[in-house]
C-alpha cells in the first residue's frame, strides 16, 4: 500500500468506498451516496484550498482515503481545518487509516495550520475514535444525539489535535484563504 495525493480519475472508487460508508454507516451524516462527479467537485473544492486530499493504493486499487477541509467558512477558522477518512469495507483495521490521516495531520502542520478537529459520528465509533486518539487527538466532547440516521439517534465525537504551537502563540502566515466571510 502506498500514500498518494488522490486524482480526479480516483473519483469512481471514491464514490465506492464513501458511498458504502453513506448506505451502512454512521461515520458520514450524508444519506445519499454522491456520484463520481460530486466527488470530483469536491476533491477540487479541498484542492482550491491548497488542503491535503490522498489515497490509500494497493494492487486491487484505492482502499481508502483522507482529506483535510476548512473547519468552518469564517475567516477566523483559517488556522483550522477537520479531518475525514474512509476505508473500503475488507481493509478496515490493516493500518489503512491510520497511514491516511497521519500523512493528513503531516501536511496540515506542514502547511502552519495550528488545529485539526475529528468530528466522528456515533460515541460507539470506536474505530474511528481510537484512531484519532492513536494519532495525539484529544477528547473533546460528545454533543448526543446530534444526528438521525438508520433509525436511530448519532451522537457526535469531538476531538482535536493541536499542530505547530496550537493556541499558545499567534501564528504565522495567513493562514486558509476562505474568502472575506
Amino acid at each position: 500500500m502506498r500514500v498518494r495525493e488522490a486524482a480526479p480519475d480516483d473519483a469512481p472508487a471514491l464514490a465506492a468506498i464513501y458511498g458504502h460508508h453513506v448506505l451502512h454507516g454512521v461515520g458520514t451524516f450524508e444519506e445519499t451516496s454522491p456520484s463520481p462527479e460530486e466527488m470530483t467537485r469536491r476533491l477540487e473544492a479541498v484542492r482550491a484550498l491548497r488542503l491535503p486530499y490522498l489515497v490509500a493504493q494497493a494492487e486491487e486499487g484505492v482502499i481508502g482515503f483522507a482529506y483535510a477541509s476548512a473547519f468552518r467558512p469564517r475567516a477566523a477558522y483559517r488556522y483550522a481545518a477537520e479531518d475525514s477518512v474512509y476505508v473500503a469495507p475488507g481493509h478496515i483495521g490493516r493500518g489503512v487509516g491510520r497511514a491516511l490521516v497521519g500523512e493528513v495531520v503531516a501536511r496540515c502542520e506542514a502547511m502552519g495550520l495550528r488545529q485539526l478537529v475529528a468530528v466522528i459520528g456515533g460515541s460507539d465509533n470506536t474505530a474511528s475514535i481510537g484512531l484519532h486518539r492513536s494519532l495525539g487527538f484529544e477528547m473533546k466532547g460528545v454533543t448526543p444525539g446530534l444526528g438521525f440516521k438508520h433509525g436511530r439517534w448519532v451522537d457526535v465525537v469531538w476531538m482535536q489535535k493541536a499542530l505547530n504551537a496550537g493556541a499558545t502563540a499567534p501564528p504565522s502566515g495567513a493562514g486558509l484563504d476562505l474568502g472575506a466571510s
